[in-house]
């Protein structure tokens, strides 16, 4: 969310960091935004005005019976049943101009920090570090390949079940994906001093608001709603009895009746108490932990950090066609998350830490990457600054996201409402918060797998990941 007072006061950084961030029309909705700002104050003002005077006639016309001149209290009566007028409906235009200018502002992405680099997409991100040597050299299987070989990852199994982007994990190739899990989350607690939290995967609308889901981002989401389940020919029964109603009792505007009721039903947005969002990432969940909330200057200090590993469901809406086949892009997977909850001053320094902390777990498998800084247009919504992670398939002879690592500023904590209070000051401040992959389990099972391969279509266990497999050091064996 954005501060209303900084863009009046600068609008053309707006429209500038607007502009370098992908909105052609950022002058505009500048444009607008202070528009909607002017009539909402006025608004605000006529309002305020009304009361005054309705107050102030209030007043008056005791005094005018006290004097028994019912003449002027009668007029001044009046004057108080008009200016309730005034009130009401300045009050219904300040409402209305308020939830537009509120909804446009949810809908646009933060701003970029300085040293983040122009660009439109992944070809202009700048790479910062290359870290291990890359398998170039001899024949590399694909993820998929290998582990249906072993017949240990069974997709066709899931797809009964699940449809498309799931897959069912087998004897050592699940324990080997338990086994990153726990071992990345134990990196995170024991050496990088993280707290473990273990989060609601399901959660409500004004959460998913608060980091940057909704509501732009509604169609990359698995909604759950609580309800009496409406199977198919149920829903196609009520339309045709609908549709016949409509026949009876309307004449006009039947045909684009039917036609918007033949539509497939939309998201609605609108409040429901029995709806619950599935979490992409247990960022929402984290993040949200300090939401509505006055923290101490105590409390961030030191940074507040938080970690969960948790299973994550997205839509991929935007992906058709991309990864189909195998784990890098799943409806499900687990991963574990790193959120930072500091004061402003704190935030940039910890932004490369987190970023570190990540690194970490890729050297301690011994897994080639490269760390890249997004430029404008490839970054997330609400992040002003962005590292990726990519490492090295030896199947696709290139890197892939493993990790992105995002300083959010106070975009987030606006829309949250998290502040903190420094000691000795009466004004509050926003928070700054960061998340980031420590790291996603389902791709660095494939990075491990890729990278691990033997000739004989076997799988070594990376020595850091031996003592959480019970010792095993290849998967693929009956024993070893």
């Amino acid at each position: 969310m954005h501060d209303i007072r900084a863009i009046r006061d600068n609008p053309e950084a707006f429209v500038a960091g607007w502009s370098s961030r992908g909105v052609d029309d950022a002058a505009d909705v500048v444009a607008r935004i202070l528009a909607l700002d002017v009539e909402l104050r006025a608004a605000q003002t006529r309002g305020q005005d009304a009361l005054a005077k309705r107050n102030a006639a209030s007043k008056a016309i005791g005094a005018a019976m006290g004097k028994k001149d019912m003449a002027e209290a009668d007029r001044l009566k009046a004057e108080v049943e008009a200016l309730k007028g005034e009130i009401a409906a300045a009050g219904e235009t300040e409402a209305a101009k308020g939830a537009e200018l509120r909804d446009l502002l949810a809908g646009l992405k933060n701003l970029a920090a300085a040293d983040v680099p122009d660009g439109e997409d992944e070809n202009d991100n700048v790479e910062v570090l290359k870290w291990g040597e890359p398998r170039t050299t001899g024949p590399a299987k694909d993820h998929a390949d290998l582990g249906e070989a072993l017949g240990l990852l069974d997709f066709e199994a899931a797809a009964k079940m699940s449809g498309s982007r799931f897959a069912v994990l087998k004897g050592q190739l699940a324990r080997l994906e338990r086994a990153i899990g726990q071992f990345m989350l134990d990196m995170q607690t024991d050496k990088n001093g993280y707290l473990e939290v273990n989060p609601p995967y399901l959660v409500k609308d004004d959460a998913m608001f608060g980091t940057g889901q909704l509501p732009k981002f509604h169609e990359d989401l698995f909604l759950a709603e609580r309800g009496e389940l409406i199977l198919p020919d149920a829903i196609s029964d009520m339309r045709v009895a609908i549709n016949a109603a409509l026949d009876v009792a309307l004449e006009d505007g039947i045909d684009q009746a039917r036609l918007q009721f033949a539509e497939e039903p939309k998201v609605d947005l609108a409040d429901n108490p029995d709806r619950r969002w599935l979490i992409p990432t247990a960022e929402v969940s984290l993040t949200n932990l300090v939401r509505e909330q006055i923290l101490s200057e105590d409390e961030v200090a030191q940074p507040m950090r938080l970690t969960a590993l948790t299973p994550c469901f997205r839509a991929e809406a935007g992906s058709a066609g991309r990864d189909t086949r195998g784990l890098i892009r799943q409806h499900q997977f687990s991963k574990v998350e790193m959120v930072s909850i500091c004061r402003p001053e704190d935030s940039e320094a910890e932004h490369e830490r987190m970023t570190g902390c990540a690194e970490a777990v890729l050297q301690a498998l011994e897994l080639p990457y490269r760390k890249v800084l997004l430029c404008k247009g490839d970054m997330g919504f609400s992040a002003q600054k962005t590292y990726d992670l990519e490492v090295w398939l030896p199947s696709q002879n290139t890197y892939r996201e493993i990790s992105s690592c995002s300083n959010c500023g106070d975009f987030q904590a606006r829309r949250m409402d998290a502040r903190f209070k420094r000691a000795g000051e009466k004004k509050t401040e926003y928070l700054h918060t960061l998340n980031g992959s420590g790291l996603a389990v389902g791709r660095t099972l494939v990075a491990v797998m890729e990278n691990y391969q033997r000739e004989d279509g076997t799988i070594a266990v990376p020595a850091a990941l031996q003592p959480y497999m019970g010792g095993l050091k290849t998967v693929g064996v009956a024993s070893n």
